[in-house]
C-alpha cells in the first residue's frame, strides 16, 4: 500500500515545533539574565569611563555578589556589559558570559577592562533599554529573571521615546533597574526635576525596580556591590521598591 504523505501545513507546523523544542533545549538555564548598562556619553570622560569600568569588575568579583550568585536556585547568571551614548551608539563591551565563581567573575572583569571606548554623542536612555532589551531576547540563556541595569549621570536626550522604550520591556518581563550618578556638588537636574527622581518617574519599571543614587555619600563600586547584591538576590515578583535606598546602601566593614 502506498504511503500517504502529510499535508504541507502539518509538515511545516511539525517542522516548527522541532525547531523550538531544540532552540528550548539549546537555552542554558540561569537565575538572572543581566544586562550591564554603563553610560558611556560624552559627559563621561576617560577617567570616569575607567573609574566606572574599574567598579563594575571589582563589584562582580566581590564576595558579597559572589554569595548572592551562589545563593541563587542554579547558582550562576549570565552577564553582559554595555556602553551607550547617542541614539546610534550602543556596543557590547563584553558580551553573555556565564558568572558562577571567582574564576568568571575575573576573567569577565579582565575583558571589561582590556576593551577600548566606543560610545559617543549623548544619553539616549531610551535606545540604550531597546537595544539591551534586543539582547536578552535574542540570546542563547533562559533566566528565571530579566534584568537590565542602566546607569547614567544625566536624564534621557534622544532617541525613540522613554515611555515607550520603558513599556516595552516591562511588557516583555524585563525588570529595569536605575545607577543615577550625582557628581559631588551638584544634584544634576533634569528638566526641573533632580536626575533621581527622573530615573524614578521615567526610566525604572517592572516588579522589584529601584533607582540607587551615586552621590558624595557613597562610592561608584561601592554602590554598585550593594546594587547588584539587590538584583541578584531579589525575589521574582517582589513588590516595586523605588527611591533611594539609604539603610542599604551604607558601606559595611568589608566593603570599607
Amino acid at each position: 500500500m502506498t504511503r500517504m504523505k502529510p499535508a504541507y501545513g502539518v509538515a511545516v507546523a511539525l517542522a516548527l515545533v522541532i525547531a523550538g523544542t531544540r532552540l528550548a533545549a539549546a537555552a542554558e538555564e540561569v537565575d538572572l539574565e543581566l544586562v550591564l548598562a554603563a553610560d558611556g556619553s560624552g559627559s563621561i570622560d576617560d577617567e570616569e569611563l575607567r573609574l566606572q569600568r574599574e567598579g563594575y569588575a571589582r563589584a562582580l568579583a566581590h564576595p558579597r555578589v559572589l554569595s548572592a550568585i551562589g545563593s541563587g536556585f542554579l547558582g550562576k547568571i549570565a552577564v553582559a556589559f554595555v556602553e551607550w551614548g547617542g541614539p546610534d551608539s550602543q556596543h557590547i563591551i563584553v558580551d553573555w558570559t556565564i558568572v558562577d565563581g571567582p574564576e568568571s567573575a575575573a576573567a569577565f572583569g579582565a575583558k571589561l577592562l582590556a576593551k577600548p571606548r566606543a560610545a559617543v554623542s549623548y544619553n539616549s536612555i531610551s535606545n540604550a533599554i531597546a537595544y539591551s532589551q534586543n539582547l536578552i531576547e535574542s540570546n542563547d540563556y533562559a533566566g528565571l529573571r530579566r534584568i537590565i541595569d542602566v546607569s547614567a549621570d544625566a536624564g534621557n536626550i534622544g532617541g525613540i521615546p522613554l515611555s515607550v522604550a520603558r513599556a516595552q520591556a516591562i511588557v516583555a518581563g524585563i525588570t529595569i533597574n536605575g545607577l543615577a550618578i550625582s557628581r559631588p556638588g551638584s544634584t544634576r537636574p533634569f528638566r526641573g526635576i533632580s536626575l533621581e527622581a527622573h530615573f524614578a518617574r521615567d526610566v525604572v519599571g517592572g516588579p522589584g525596580a529601584f533607582v540607587v543614587t551615586v552621590d558624595e555619600t557613597i562610592s561608584f563600586a561601592d554602590a554598585v556591590i550593594k546594587k547588584l547584591v539587590l538584583e541578584i538576590a531579589s525575589t521574582p515578583g517582589a513588590p516595586v521598591q523605588i527611591g533611594k535606598l539609604e539603610s542599604s546602601l551604607q558601606p559595611s566593614k568589608a566593603d570599607r
